[in-house]
């Protein structure tokens, strides 16, 4: 089995994640490098924070470089220069959102490239190959994700797209496999909008193809925080809870905490990368604008209580003063402490469920998160 469970606390789980690259502890959150970088960050800074896996977009590197030019670097992992696990999204909510002029058919998507306007038709099969040949550790079927809110007849036709391109993605991979390429994990994708037995029904029959881990797509998608909620914990609950499950393009603080709290192991968003570079910082204490007036003669640390490079080196008088400048270190320096942040937030999730003590972690952090 790719995923073991170590400790459980209520519904909120800690485990061990394996892949080729090494073992990720769950509770896990994968910093975004969309295009093959996390924004601002190297591959080194990304391992000095305590980042265990990152995920990239094979729609984006698809469309550029290409798969070729990745296949002729020797993979993603070398292109890149990061030698841990990677998470490849197949680009299917990208599809959906930036592309112009798409058909969906049973046999694919068909688009044109938000770059250049290049006209372009992919299959189930052909995100899987092209996942492959990147070397991804963890690879993301097609699928349809609708928006919200959407009628139930509309989320139901996406449903049943999504777990044919399921079926079909999972004999691919299956038929496909090279003794270079047999410890890839292949993920499903539970769809559904919000309606329950819609996911319930996915999540199912999802199961029925057999997959080695179950991501919940579509959601944080305009619905309102609880009714997210309600639909991780109904979709959580029809999952086997041998195989790890990963909520998809959600990422603050308090909605990890809830999702966590509901059987989810796995997040990646962009919140943290995108909040740092607009000068916004998450601490222990609740977040902070870092370009506001106030810190103009503040002299502190972002975070008294973080070790990272930025807190054990700059003041936020200083990183007021490069936002306010226009210069390109102060978004690298907070997104660097923001990631660092997440780390440690996913950290202490983790060994708060080892330790029996969730709840009375998550009750003390929400106290003191409320403060500012």
């Amino acid at each position: 089995m790719a995923f073991e469970l170590v400790s459980v606390d209520g519904h909120a789980r800690a485990g061990i994640l394996k892949t080729a690259h090494g073992d990720v502890k769950t509770p896990a959150f994968m910093p975004v490098g969309t295009h093959g970088t996390v924004k601002t960050l190297s591959a080194q800074e990304l391992k000095e924070v305590g980042a265990q896996i990152v995920l990239s977009n094979a729609y984006h590197l698809y469309l550029r470089p290409g798969e070729e030019v990745i296949k002729a670097a020797g993979g993603l992992h070398k292109f890149m220069g990061w030698d841990g696990p990677i998470l490849t999204d197949s680009g299917g909510y990208q599809v959906f959102s930036i592309a112009d002029f798409i058909k969906v058919k049973p046999e694919g998507v068909y688009f044109q490239s938000h770059i250049d306007g290049s006209k372009h038709h992919l299959t189930p099969e052909d995100i899987i190959r092209i996942e492959r040949d990147f070397g991804s550790d963890i690879i993301m079927p097609l699928d349809e994700c609708v928006p919200y809110p959407v009628e139930k007849s509309r989320a139901r036709e996406a449903m049943e797209i999504t777990i044919d391109w399921a079926k079909r993605s999972k004999g691919f991979f299956e038929s496909s496999k090279l003794p270079t390429t047999n410890h890839q994990l292949l993920f499903g994708i539970v769809q559904g909008a919000t309606y329950p037995d819609l996911r319930k029904e996915c999540a199912q029959r999802l199961t029925e193809v057999g997959f080695d881990g179950y991501a919940l797509g579509g959601v944080s998608v305009g619905e309102p925080s609880e009714l997210m909620y309600e639909i991780i914990e109904g979709t959580s609950a029809a999952l086997p809870k041998e195989n790890p499950r990963y909520l998809m393009g959600v990422g603050t603080p308090l909605d990890i905490i809830e999702a966590v709290r509901r059987g989810v192991d796995m997040f990646d968003c962009v919140v943290p990368t995108r909040n740092g570079r607009n000068g916004t910082a998450f601490t222990w204490k609740g977040k902070l604008n870092l370009s506001n007036a106030p810190y103009a003669k503040d002299c502190k640390p972002i975070d008294e209580s973080c070790d990272c490079y930025a807190c054990r080196t700059y003041t936020r008088s200083y990183l007021r003063h490069l936002f306010n400048a226009g210069e390109m270190l102060a978004l690298r320096l907070v997104s660097l402490h923001n990631l660092y942040f997440y780390a440690r937030f996913m950290e202490k999730l983790r060994d708060a469920i080892v330790d029996s003590s969730f709840e009375d972690f998550i009750d003390g952090f929400k106290r003191s998160y409320a403060i500012r």
